[in-house]
């Protein structure tokens, strides 16, 4: 094995290893401080706490020219008011003191952001990756429940949410403790009588932005909801334009965004008239304050109580204080996005649905025997898809399953492949009950091909041979071939290395069809399920396929859904699903023969 190889691998098991231990250690806190958010994200860190301290310790120092400039400002302005024949040699030293500070910034910087990044991307990565991990544990079920978009930004919006919120609380409120900290502390101790001052007069400066906050807060709002409610409808525009197109319907729907633009535009004037108001406010509340402290410290300076120097001083740190408690304002919508975030992944990483495999045992052989007992299975308690439903597949057999749409065909196909489980009775294979077997052992002898082709943006190559390793290349010929894909891939330039694009935007419905095909060819499979597997095909590439899956089905039990009911005369023995049972089983000619539910399904679909 290659160094390289080696060293991948390694990164790889420490990854999994890392993300599990994300995981639990979020469950554990989460399950104890669900409605402390706070103490979760410290959780979460843990393991991390002297990579925040050493950022704290180079923060602190790189921080101290801001609030060292003001007392340097005071000892010069001191220096040059008083006179003497040491002020040279002071002021130089008072300067080179305030710019080793400032040299030091760049170094303890980057050391800073170095131990704080580690801590926070760590956990950033982390908690993606148990999310990740989470989703593929998650039954088939949930996914169907729960939108994908809404996973997406799980995953994306609302983990760099948390990271922020991290960045927050472990950076800005430490800036904002230590400015106060220091301006208070250094106020108190050259003037207790200018302490009082601040601490009277900062918390009404203060006040008056939490009264426009609130107001600013609720324009954000009602403007974000008016552009997200504007995203949705551009993106149906556009879906619908070959609709909008074809109807001559275009300026009806210019009209309907227009007036959506309207409102968006009327939502964005509110917002920028009270973000304006605030501004202007905020700015004169502020600078009345700042002049009144400029007179009171002025008249203190005056009356010989502080030096002159001292009032550039106060006034640096009393901008520095209504400055720090404006900052925390602004903070608190962050940290609240962020708090809501962190109970958002909670739903997921502490969902139960999931597919329990550990324990089970585990399969190293199928025959592809297949019993369904007295099955039962409800999306809908009050609508039962299946009722009684029983059914005997061999070995080797190919058993096509129609019926009308909502029959319970694609429900049957899903408890083959193990995504749902019966509400009542037992499904069992090769006499076993599912339900004690790992299913991720079982799928291995099994190769699906869905109704609608699923392809991801990459090569041809990649998408017949997902999965697998070192496939010959003439095992994946034959796969190609047998999926009449042979032609099509001689025709493109990259060959089998042509990329097919976003979902296989590329190629056609058939083509795409046809890919799928291989890629459950390839497996070499003890089960195939196909569900409607050549609906998107033209008639000459189905009776193709056809002919080829006859050939590779040879030993292997295979399940069809195909609503054309002429495809499957082939088919071993056809099952017609209604009303939660089998109401009919045997050949084509036998159900033909017999003139009943079949019989009635064929001749609606030749008249």
């Amino acid at each position: 094995m290659s160094v390289k190889r080696k060293v991948t691998e390694e990164s790889h098991s420490h990854s999994v290893e890392q993300f599990t231990a994300i995981e639990d250690r979020f469950i554990e806190v989460y399950s104890k401080h669900r409605k402390q958010p706070i103490q979760v994200l410290l959780g979460l860190f843990r393991g991390h706490y002297s990579k925040f301290l050493a950022a704290g310790l180079c923060f602190f120092i790189k921080h101290s020219p801001v609030w060292m400039s003001p007392i340097v400002l005071a000892n010069i302005i001191n220096l040059a008011t008083e006179g003497g024949e040491h002020v040279v040699p002071e002021i130089a030293l008072n300067t080179a003191f305030l710019i080793a500070l400032i040299l030091l910034n760049f170094p303890l910087n980057y050391l800073y952001t170095k131990c704080r990044s580690l801590a926070t991307r760590n956990v950033e990565a982390g908690l993606r990756g148990a999310l990740v991990r989470k989703l593929q544990q998650l039954s088939i079920s949930y996914h169907k429940e729960v939108q994908s978009g809404r996973l997406q930004s799980k995953i994306m919006r609302d983990v760099e949410a948390i990271e922020t919120l991290s960045s927050q609380v472990f950076v800005s409120l430490m800036n904002i403790a230590l400015n106060l900290g220091v301006s208070f502390a250094v106020t108190i101790s050259k003037s207790g009588v200018v302490f009082l001052f601040f601490v009277v007069t900062v918390p009404v400066a203060a006040l008056t932005m939490v009264a426009f906050r609130n107001k600013i807060r609720q324009r954000n709002n009602e403007f974000r909801k008016e552009m997200e409610e504007t995203s949705a409808r551009v993106m149906e525009m556009v879906e619908l334009i070959p609709v909008t197109r074809a109807h001559a319907l275009e300026q009806e729907e210019i009209k309907k965004m227009e007036h959506q633009l309207n409102e968006v535009a009327e939502k964005g004037y509110r917002l920028d008239i009270i973000q304006a108001n605030f501004g202007a406010v905020g700015w004169c509340v502020f600078q009345a304050f700042q002049a009144l402290c400029l007179g009171f410290t002025g008249y203190m300076a005056y009356q010989g109580e502080i030096s002159v120097g001292d009032i550039a001083l106060y006034q640096t740190y009393f901008s520095t204080i209504v400055n720090q408690i404006s900052n925390l304002i602004t903070l608190l919508p962050t940290i609240s996005k962020g708090t809501e975030s962190i109970n958002s992944v909670g739903e997921v990483l502490l969902a139960h649905d999931i597919e329990a495999n550990e324990g089970k045992e585990k399969i190293t052989e199928v025959k592809g025997e297949f019993t369904f007992a007295d099955i039962s299975f409800a999306y809908d308690k009050e609508k039962p898809v299946l009722n009684g439903f029983n059914l005997k597949v061999c070995p080797g057999e190919t058993i096509a399953l129609v019926g009308e749409s909502g029959a319970g065909k694609t429900t049957i196909l899903n408890m083959v492949i193990g995504f749902n489980k019966p509400d009542t009775g037992m499904v069992f294979l090769d006499g076993k009950d599912m339900d004690d077997i790992n299913l991720r052992s079982y799928r291995k002898f099994l190769a699906v091909v869905p109704q609608t082709s699923i392809l991801f943006s990459g090569t041809i190559r990649d998408n017949i041979t997902y999965g697998m390793k070192n496939i010959s290349e003439e095992k994946l010929w034959e796969a190609v071939r047998a999926a009449n894909l042979e032609n099509f891939i001689h025709s493109l330039p990259g060959g089998l290395d042509t990329k097919v694009g976003e979902h296989g935007g590329k190629l056609s419905g058939g083509q795409r069809q046809r890919i799928s095909i291989a890629r459950a060819l390839i497996r070499d499979p003890k089960v195939i399920v196909l569900d409607e597997a050549t609906s998107a095909l033209d008639s000459v590439s189905e009776r193709e396929i056809q002919n080829a899956l006859e050939n590779l089905k040879s030993g292997r039990t295979t399940f069809v859904v195909a609503h054309r009911l002429s495809t499957i005369r082939n088919a071993d023995k056809i099952a017609v699903v209604g009303d939660g049972i089998c109401k009919e089983y045997g050949t084509y000619e036998e159900l033909m023969e017999k003139k009943g539910a079949f019989y009635t399904l064929r001749k609606l679909q030749t008249e």
